[in-house]
């Protein structure tokens, strides 16, 4: 028993054939091959008989009215899909630039890069701001809280809340020293909070 093939040879008419003549001049015969109609409109087709397609193929030419400049210059675009690219390490002006942040990344693989980038450019920061030293307004009241520059806000903190209770009056009853101590390391702590503050609003 002999099975039928069902493949399409390479000669049958194009099942997507519209129902009508062959597009050649005088031709009655029924068209079932398309044709380019040119370099432009590769998706626009004439349809051809079978022997009018031979004849417009054989004379075919993709290149034809082409200088040698502009084949050279189809052929390297075709090899990028003739789509534009870039020199390795170059860009254009109309390029758009690269954001990190538009990226999904559901499983936070470029987190740890992230916050390995903003913990060094904290720390260059820090240094930056040690090697230039603290302002002016700032240099008594961190030396009266036994600070070195740079600090943060919370470093600040903790050392007002364990010096404000050893010097508290409460626990140095009739401690003058203790007391004009405590009123320093207050006013200190004030300064260096109300500096913060401002270094926040004009961050944010």
């Amino acid at each position: 028993m002999q099975r039928k093939s069902t493949r399409h040879r390479a000669f049958d008419p194009d099942p997507e054939a519209p129902d009508q003549t062959c597009d050649h001049p005088g031709c009655m015969e029924r068209a079932g091959y398309r044709a380019p109609r040119g370099r432009e409109a590769l998706r626009s087709y004439f349809w051809f008989c079978l022997d009018h397609v031979r004849e417009y193929n054989s004379r075919w030419d993709f290149y034809r009215g082409m200088t040698p400049g502009q084949i050279e210059a189809h052929l390297r675009a075709d090899t990028s899909w003739q789509r534009p690219s870039w020199k390795l390490g170059t860009g254009t002006a109309n390029k758009a630039e690269f954001n990190e942040e538009d990226i999904l990344d559901p499983l936070d693989i470029l987190g740890a890069s992230r916050r390995n980038r903003a913990e060094r450019a904290k720390e260059t920061a820090r240094q930056r701001a040690a090697a230039s030293g603290p302002p002016e307004p700032l240099r008594q009241p961190l030396a009266t809280l036994d600070l070195s520059w740079p600090v943060s806000l919370d470093e600040v903190k903790t050392r007002y809340r364990a010096l404000a209770r050893r010097h508290h009056p409460d626990a140095n009853i009739g401690d003058q020293k203790a007391e004009e101590r405590f009123k320093a390391i207050g006013s200190a702590y004030a300064v260096l909070k109300t500096h913060f503050s401002r270094e926040s609003e004009f961050v944010s």
